[in-house]
């Protein structure tokens, strides 16, 4: 039965079923960066997800907050690189901005997702066009606070969509960070990895809530 809104317990088991969906997505993500970059996506995500899922099952959460800054700091500390910095980000700043919540509901998902896509934009620099994991984030965290005042289950799906629409739009751009950078307009007609992660992720969310 779709939630409603979600308790601290509720959000770690949600949080555990993006991890394993990132785990298992490793040849897909890792063949994407092979595309524009150089492959080690799918694998760092593993990594970090793989970290992220043992810290989350070592103990329950003492917040909604905290469920999700575990999954953050356990990606920052295991994975290292550009990829360990933005994804330890977007969790850990979206994590923050939940600070005092007893539940996550649609408002708590727009705040999450504005927060985090705040913290990666502000560290790296990139816009939405510069294909890149905000291609994906900030249609989603738009579309959030468009839907803060609805249901979880309809909010969550709308927003899953918009991050899905963010990614097929990057196939079409010229990259303008990392090695994909280098290729130019050979980059076009392939998907960033990165914003291929956030849409397992967000969509591993979707498919909980809904349930």
């Amino acid at each position: 039965m779709p939630k409603t809104s979600l308790s601290k317990e509720d959000v770690k088991a949600m949080l555990l079923l993006a991890c394993e969906r990132i785990i298992a997505a490793e040849p897909q993500l890792s063949e994407a960066d092979r595309n524009l970059g150089d492959g080690d996506h799918g694998l760092g995500m593993q990594r970090g997800m793989t970290a992220a899922k043992e810290k989350l099952n070592a103990a329950e959460p003492d917040s909604v907050e905290k469920a999700f800054s575990t999954v953050g700091m356990a990606m920052m500390s295991s994975m290292g690189g550009a990829s360990g910095a933005i994804f330890g980000t977007f969790f850990r700043n979206g994590g923050k901005a939940l600070a005092g919540k007893e539940t996550f509901d649609a408002a708590a998902l727009a705040a999450f997702l504005q927060a985090g896509v705040d913290g990666v934009k502000s560290r790296g620099g990139a816009a939405v066009g510069d294909k890149t994991v905000v291609d994906a984030m900030e249609p989603a965290a738009v579309k959030a606070a468009e839907v803060a005042g609805d249901a979880l289950p309809e909010a969550i799906t709308a927003v899953a969509a918009a991050a899905e629409g963010g990614l097929e739009a990057s196939k079409a751009l010229v990259a303008k960070f990392g090695r994909a950078k280098t290729l130019g307009e050979a980059a076009i007609g392939f998907p960033d990895a990165g914003a291929m992660s956030v849409t397992v992720i967000i969509n591993a969310m979707k498919d909980y809530i809904t349930a």
